[in-house]
């Protein structure tokens, strides 16, 4: 079933200090938002039981990002969360989190908690959540994370320049910021619930691979709505077209508003079918959702013993 319709033209270049920039080509295709939610709740119903349902509840588990980005973060409140990521649950065959999301202040707390394991640590940057800020202190703050130790480097993109069609000035902004990130890994948010409509949806989601994103986020999980199937399979399919075009593989990252296993469950199955097994690794697919791994961990209770465990056996961060 196609999703997308026909190419709706390249952008212009841009006159910057007397001389013409060319750009990369940002023309996407134009998306059928009634297809596009078919087929994102189609996917949705399929049923998964027994061993395979275990199996993909680990697999969400370690694709994990925890995360804690709020005004009262301390460094104690950071390392309890390192030792969820590090270790979810008692049982050994649970696997540890993808990695913790902190502020930068915090970066250095969060890779002392972590050492010598896989989780890895990531931190916002430019500005966040807003990104309404110049672009010498984006880069600033970006450098300072990166120095005191972050893996990588969760971007927001300026969603007021998205909106005006200065995609020249986004995609400068991004390939600026992915510079500075040096030898950290970049996901870029788009914060879908501010850009309207998934045609931008999508054409951010190629500026944003074409800027050198090594991941593309759909939220910051501080507005509503934040990540939705149909949203993101808007930007799985930008990573699939962009991926046969240029031969390199961007991961995804949806954020906000997924809580139950059953949720983790649908966008693996979007991320299957639409990208393939390639990308059901933790390199190429992660959440973001602080509140998902408890249910997930409840689910595989259930599939263990028959019966959900209570949720005070549980740490409510």
């Amino acid at each position: 079933m196609a999703i997308f319709g026909n190419d709706s033209g390249a952008a212009p270049g841009v006159v910057r200090q007397g001389r013409e920039v060319t750009y990369p080509d940002f023309s996407s295709p134009t998306v059928d938002k009634v297809m596009v939610e078919e087929r994102a709740a189609g996917l949705g119903k399929r049923s998964i039981k027994g061993p395979a349902k275990v199996a993909g509840l680990k697999l969400a588990i370690s694709m994990m990002d925890l995360t804690t980005l709020e005004g009262k973060d301390s460094p104690g409140k950071v390392e309890q969360l390192c030792q969820k990521a590090l270790r979810p649950h008692e049982r050994a065959d649970i696997p540890s989190c993808a990695a913790v999301c902190v502020y930068p202040k915090l970066v250095c707390v969060a890779k002392r908690a972590v050492s010598g394991s896989t989780v890895k640590v990531a931190s916002v940057a430019t500005a966040f959540p807003s990104g309404l800020s110049t672009l010498a202190v984006k880069l600033a703050d970006v450098r300072q994370a990166v120095e005191l130790g972050a893996d990588e480097i969760d971007m927001v993109i300026d969603r007021g320049a998205m909106l005006s069609g200065e995609y020249g000035a986004v995609y400068d902004e991004i390939a600026a910021t992915k510079e500075a990130c040096g030898h950290a890994h970049l996901k870029v948010i788009l914060e879908t619930g501010e850009l309207g409509t998934y045609d931008r949806v999508r054409k951010a989601s190629r500026i944003a691979m074409l800027a050198g994103a090594d991941f593309i986020k759909t939220s910051t999980g501080k507005i509503t709505p934040a990540a939705t199937p149909p949203v993101t399979l808007v930007m799985l399919e930008a990573i699939r077209d962009h991926a046969q075009a240029t031969g390199r593989r961007v991961g995804m990252k949806p954020a906000g508003g997924i809580r139950t296993a059953k949720q983790a469950l649908h966008y693996l199955v979007l991320v299957k079918e639409t990208l393939g097994d390639a990308w059901l690794t933790s390199d190429l697919f992660r959440f973001g959702a602080s509140t998902l791994l408890n249910d997930v961990l409840m689910q595989l209770e259930k599939e263990r013993t028959g019966a959900y465990q209570s949720g005070d056996h549980f740490s409510k961060d």
